[in-house]
């Protein structure tokens, strides 16, 4: 039975390190997918990624502009990603085998809207623009790979309380914060082809002001998934003083999604903290992670 374990790093904010790298080569998965939120436009993460031989694909998030609204820090960015950025297109990695399309670039959520930085770079894109975008890369994709969809922040329809998936949690009311591009797009690509996962961070798992913990998984009546991947800071002690690093964690079995949850890696690989979030044929189940 094929098997395909994917690594998926939430929003870094500046945590990432040769630590990072270190893990991965004693973890062994078969790709690494990232949702943006780097930093804030500093080079160094970008230039890390780059040494990685790992199969990877990234989407930018809204703080890697920085505070730079004329696109040059943004443009930067990509320049040191190159080809593993996939916002507005397809990347296929081969090997493993898996179909990655990059949603909107250097989204905030919240419906939609261009910020200074994205319209500098990629000029104006309306909304059914931009699902359009997303949509035609994924139904290029090669319909053998299994397809995930990476965003930065996740797409509305999820749920308006502030503990949903993509719920504004930092001022009443609480609504759905989530992309209606991503939404859209979301639509128009189960019309043609399966789509079993979509990927995304921006709304951290540790709700504002004390309120509790944010669901970070959803799997809709059309057996597609959603993970929140947002468990910051992703860099932790538990109480035993050991050093943690959090990784979501999916896996494929024979192009089929087959389990998804979040893992707190020990640097020397142990897994010491997982909590089950989905496994076909069986129900959630799991315990609490330290984010």
């Amino acid at each position: 039975m094929a098997e395909l374990n994917i690594a998926i790093a939430g929003d870094l904010h500046d945590q990432w390190d040769h630590s990072d790298h270190a893990l991965l080569e004693r973890i062994r998965p078969g790709a690494l997918l990232l949702v943006g939120d780097l930093s804030d436009g500093r080079s160094r993460i970008p230039e890390l990624l780059g040494r990685l031989e790992l199969p990877l694909a990234c989407v930018l998030g809204n703080h890697d502009a920085g505070r730079d609204g004329s696109g040059r820090t943004l443009r930067r960015q990509l320049e040191l990603l190159g080809e593993r950025h996939c916002g507005w297109g397809l990347r296929e990695l081969r090997p493993p085998g898996l179909a990655v399309v990059g949603a909107r670039p250097g989204t905030a959520g919240g419906g939609f809207q261009l910020s200074k930085a994205v319209r500098s770079v990629y000029g104006p894109v309306g909304l059914q623009a931009s699902a359009e975008r997303i949509s035609r890369a994924a139904l290029a994709a090669d319909p053998q790979l299994p397809l995930v969809l990476l965003a930065h922040s996740g797409p509305s329809g999820l749920g308006s309380q502030l503990d949903d998936p993509c719920g504004r949690d930092w001022k009443a009311p609480a609504c759905d914060w989530g992309d209606q591009d991503l939404s859209l797009a979301i639509d128009q690509i189960r019309r043609r082809r399966p789509l079993p996962l979509v990927v995304f961070g921006h709304m951290h798992h540790a709700l504002r002001h004390r309120q509790g913990e944010r669901r970070s998984f959803h799997r809709d009546a059309q057996g597609t998934a959603f993970l929140n991947t947002a468990c910051v800071p992703r860099h932790g002690v538990d109480r035993l003083g050991r050093a943690l690093r959090h990784f979501s964690w999916v896996v494929f079995r024979d192009g089929r999604l087959h389990h998804v949850s979040h893992r707190w890696y020990g640097t020397d690989g142990a897994l010491h903290y997982e909590q089950t979030l989905w496994t076909a044929s069986l129900p959630a189940a799991g315990v609490g992670l330290p984010c």
